[in-house]
């Protein structure tokens, strides 16, 4: 464990790079000034982020977490201190430190949960967890920075041709869309907030901030799949790619009344002891009730068998990264018994950003790249709308629902396992166009028998 600062030093540089940017931009008076607090595992990586004042709390157990903590009782809270107690869903309770009776400051978070854990149990109360799109336990995600491609560049996968999605919602928790998300074609009607992080004109040069374009890149992927699917691309991760487990389940919860079809979320967090994270936990359990709806999680860029959540959670479709040549697993890639499918993950491209980028992780630090509106990227960032956008063209294709295309399109995976890697599942288009053969039209480096991809 490292408190409260030193894990600057202790952490890989290429990690520290990534996490103190995060935690700079938590503590930003913009972002309400929240201390993130960072424990750094034993091999230098990153064992998680969290806030650092906070518990989320199983609410059935709350009077007796006040009680082992020497806080108020819950009656004492909501009368005098109502900010310090809230209900993030039902069931999951947000709980703020103060001072005790005993000492002038807060409990720290990891101290309070090693009692709390020792006189009721694991899993009773969590970390607030950081949540992000942009670290691992072990290395970025994504798992590289944007990479410059030509101007005019294709996506690549590219656009199926025909209506595959069509009649699907899809729900993708991400960074929003760029403001000149209409100019790449395949992107035209998808709705959502706008990214946080737009290019901006400095001293004559349009400049892209770091995390920029990454909805819009995840999007990209998608629609080039099921390029009539609708999708709502959400600014869910509005602080450095980042958000809180208490602020990203109210969210999701929120979006179950708009008839979501395909929930799609483009973050890995490593957890305290590995232990599920509670809310979303509970946000799952509420899902089932909801029939058909299908939830797509990036396995993390860690590299590692180490559980990364929500990913990990048994309810939800976990999507590893293929290696460039489509046949290993790439080496940023998450991997273990967790992971459900692998797709490919490595040197996509798609729609992204105008200007220019400047590095900000070794050993690229202070490099500027420029780019027109297109970006090749690696990650399970990117491998997972791959997933989405081949279970939403199979659900318009079949009439199926979201689980039932999923569980159809894992049991191809399944078939075609590599040994060592697992089941894959390979950019695939199904013309459905009047006059058109039914047999799929595949990606660059496969070939078609049937309606079954299979490698060169």
């Amino acid at each position: 464990m490292t408190e409260p600062d030193s894990w600057r030093n202790d952490l890989e540089p290429g990690i520290a790079d990534h996490v103190g940017y995060i935690v700079d931009a938590f503590a930003s008076p913009d972002n309400g000034g929240t201390d993130i607090g960072v424990v750094v595992a034993a091999d230098r990586g990153l064992d998680y982020m969290y806030a650092r004042r906070q518990l989320l709390v199983r609410e059935q157990h709350l009077g007796r977490v006040l009680e082992i903590l020497d806080q108020p009782t819950e009656a004492d809270l909501e009368q005098n201190d109502p900010d310090r107690i809230r209900r993030v869903i039902a069931g999951v309770i947000l709980l703020t430190l103060g001072q005790t009776s005993k000492d002038e400051q807060p409990a720290a978070v990891p101290d309070a949960l090693a009692e709390i854990d020792r006189r009721i149990g694991p899993g009773i109360a969590t970390p607030n967890h950081v949540l992000t799109v942009a670290v691992g336990a072990t290395g970025g995600c994504p798992a590289t920075e944007p990479q410059e491609v030509y101007d005019q560049i294709e996506p690549y996968p590219s656009v199926c041709q025909g209506n595959g999605g069509s009649g699907v919602l899809i729900y993708m928790a991400d960074t929003g869309l760029l403001a000149d998300t209409r100019s790449h074609s395949w992107l035209a009607g998808v709705t959502g907030d706008l990214d946080p992080n737009q290019p901006e004109d400095v001293d004559g040069t349009i400049t892209i901030p770091p995390y920029a374009g990454h909805g819009t890149f995840v999007a990209g992927v998608t629609r080039c799949l099921a390029p009539a699917a609708d999708l709502i691309v959400t600014n869910a991760f509005a602080i450095a790619g980042s958000t809180l487990e208490s602020d990203l389940v109210p969210r999701l919860t929120a979006a179950l009344g708009l008839g979501v079809d395909i929930f799609h979320l483009t973050i890995a967090a490593p957890s305290r002891s590995d232990l599920p994270l509670i809310a979303f936990e509970t946000w799952l359990k509420l899902l089932r009730q909801y029939k058909g709806v299908v939830c797509v999680v990036a396995a993390g860029n860690s590299g590692s068998r180490r559980p990364s959540w929500p990913a990990a959670f048994s309810e939800v479709v976990s999507v590893g990264a293929l290696g460039g040549d489509w046949r290993g697993r790439a080496s940023f890639s998450n991997f273990g018994g967790w992971v459900d499918v692998y797709a490919p993950g490595r040197s996509l491209v798609n729609a992204y950003a105008t200007g220019t980028y400047t590095c900000h992780v070794e050993p690229y630090r202070g490099q500027a790249r420029t780019f027109y509106g297109m970006a090749k990227w690696s990650g399970t960032s990117f491998s997972t709308p791959v997933v989405t956008g081949l279970i939403a063209a199979r659900m318009s294709r079949t009439g199926e629902n979201g689980q039932q295309a999923a569980a159809a399109l894992l049991d191809e995976a399944r078939s075609r396992a590599i040994p060592g890697v697992g089941a894959i599942l390979l950019p695939c288009c199904h013309d459905d166009r009047p006059g058109r053969p039914a047999e799929c039209s595949c990606r660059s480096g496969m070939r078609c028998t049937g309606s079954e991809p299979r490698p060169h």
